[in-house]
């Protein structure tokens, strides 16, 4: 399976709560984390949703 690297950009506050545990869901908790995860499709669904507040890059 194909590893994805996502970074938060944008901040999470005056977002929707669902935006927000999505973030959370995601790993990411503070502005510029980073992490790597699996391009599973629930994964690639959460990215879709949060897409304008991180950057998503392929290894």
């Amino acid at each position: 399976m194909a590893k994805i690297k996502i970074t938060q950009v944008k901040s999470g506050i005056d977002r929707s709560e669902r935006q927000k545990q999505t973030l959370i869901a995601l790993g990411l908790r503070k502005l510029h984390a980073t992490k790597e995860v699996e391009a599973t499709p629930q994964i690639l669904g959460m990215v879709s949703k949060v897409n304008h507040l991180i950057k998503v890059e392929l290894l």
